[in-house]
Parts: structure tokens; sequence; C-alpha cells
């Protein structure tokens, strides 16, 4: 059953130090705010799961919370390279990390696969691929039925997952609309579920076939957080704030420029004042 709590309660109660987590959005309800409250808590040792990540994932791990990356292509969408990133590969600044990286087909494989209790995906993919000789994590295995070859990559099972929706209703089911990509998946998939919301309704209403419910009982903990997508939009509520991503840019560059916004923006900065800045905007 879900749990109605403020942002600051869910990610104390729900995320831990080692944790392997996935705060998931595909460019569309990426869940920025409780991502930034993971930050502030200063949890450490994690292992971040995400399809395409992206300015998100440059803070977290530019902060030292990142002790390994499982993805699919990494950068700033529409601008350039995750400098944050890059950094600590290549500089172990602040730290090192370790990556694991995937195709797009077999993330969303993997998370499915671990949706459905599975401990492994198998699909058609990396035939003729690179990828599968600098990741041990890629195997190949024969179809007993047809003797084809097929890719299989382990399941992701976080231990918890983030995402953003528009609503909830007072029972604890939770709406998503529009692009979904793979955050039913990524929830279903995990120990626990954290989902902040744009509002909190006393029942859907005007529903429609292109939609996604999550009932209640997939659920762990809700948080009311307007605007918790930004700088990524929310069909129905805000667009997504392009001038973000270019500034982005020019801040990831430079390591103290880095921690002086982030002071500015996520340590200093509570989901309230978060949710008033964005309907500024």
């Amino acid at each position: 059953m879900a749990k109605f709590q403020s942002l600051k309660d869910a990610v104390a109660e729900n995320l831990r130090d080692g944790d392997t987590v996935a705060f998931e959005g595909f460019t569309h309800l990426i869940p920025h705010a409780a991502a930034h409250e993971a930050i502030r808590q200063g949890r450490r040792d994690l292992t971040l799961i995400r399809m395409t990540p992206d300015i998100i994932y440059d803070q977290m791990i530019g902060m030292g919370l990142a002790k390994t990356v499982i993805f699919s292509y990494a950068g700033n969408p529409g601008v350039g390279l995750l400098r944050r990133m890059r950094d600590a590969i290549e500089n172990e600044w602040p730290r090192a990390i370790e990556t694991v990286e995937h195709s797009h087909a077999a993330m969303a494989n993997a998370y499915e696969a671990g949706a459905a209790g599975l401990p492994c995906a198998v699909f058609r993919g990396y035939r003729g691929a690179g990828l599968k000789d600098v990741n041990p994590a890629i195997k190949s295995v024969t179809c007993p039925f047809t003797g084809e070859e097929l890719a299989a990559v382990p399941a992701h099972r976080p231990d918890v997952s983030f995402i953003h929706a528009q609503k909830a209703n007072r029972r604890g089911d939770v709406l998503v609309e529009g692009i979904v990509g793979v955050q039913k998946e990524a929830l279903l998939a995990a120990k626990r579920a954290v989902v902040t919301v744009e509002e909190i309704v006393e029942d859907f209403d005007d529903l429609h076939p292109n939609l996604c419910v999550l009932p209640h009982w997939t659920v762990t903990a809700i948080a009311h957080v307007p605007g918790g997508a930004h700088p990524s939009y929310t069909h129905g509520y805000y667009p997504r704030d392009n001038a973000a991503y270019l500034e982005w840019d020019k801040i990831s560059a430079d390591r103290d420029l880095f921690t002086t916004w982030m002071k500015a923006n996520v340590l200093d900065v509570s989901p309230e004042v978060f949710a008033s800045r964005v309907e500024a905007l």
C-alpha cells in the first residue's frame, strides 16, 4: 500500500548507502527533485541504473554518490557530453566510478525481465557489435527450440526505483501520461518504489487509452512535488527547459563552478523552493 510522505522522508526511508537505484524517465518525467533530495541527504556508494543518463546523473556523479553506473548512452540531450561523468571516469574526480554500458534494447529488456521476476533478459541483439567484447555482463545463449544464438543480460532488480508522474489518487494509484519510457518496468522491478507527483486528486477523470495506471500495491511511497521533473518536462503541466540543458554544459565544464552551482541550486534548496522556482518559469 502506498504511503504518502514528504520527499525528504520518502528518500530517507527508502534509499540507503550502497543501494542499487534507478531514477528513471526518458526525456519526459525525469525525477530531478527526488535525485536532488538524495544528494542533499549525502547518500554514497550507489549503483545507478538508467537508460540515457543525462544531467541528473551527471550531478549525482559529480557530487560523489555513484560507485557504479549501468546505462545505455550517456549525454546531455541535444547538447553534448556529461562532463562530470567524464571527469570521474578519466580523472577519478570526485571519485572513481565503474561503468557498465548496454544498448537501449538491453536496458529495456533487463527492466522487463526484472519486473517479471526473471534472472536475465534474452533478446536479439549485439550481433556484430563490439560492446559485448568489453562488457562481460553480455552473454550469448542458444535457443533450445531453434538453435538461434541470442543475447542475454542480467535482469535489473533495483533496491529502489524513483519515478515522477502526473497524478496520484487518495488510494495511492499513480497516473502516468505521455512518453512512459521504462518507468513502469523500473518501478515493478524494484523492491521499493517511490513516486513524486504533480498533484494528488480524489480520483482520475477522463481516462483514455494512452496512459498508464500503476496500482497502489506496486508503490511504496508517494510524495507531492510540483515541478519535480524540471528541467525535463511533464506532459500537461510544463515544457522542457531547454535553456537549463544548455546552461548545464557550461556549469559542468568547471569543477569550481559546478560545486558552487550545486550548493546554490540543490544543497541549499528545499523541495518547496524548487517547486516555486518552477512555477515562476
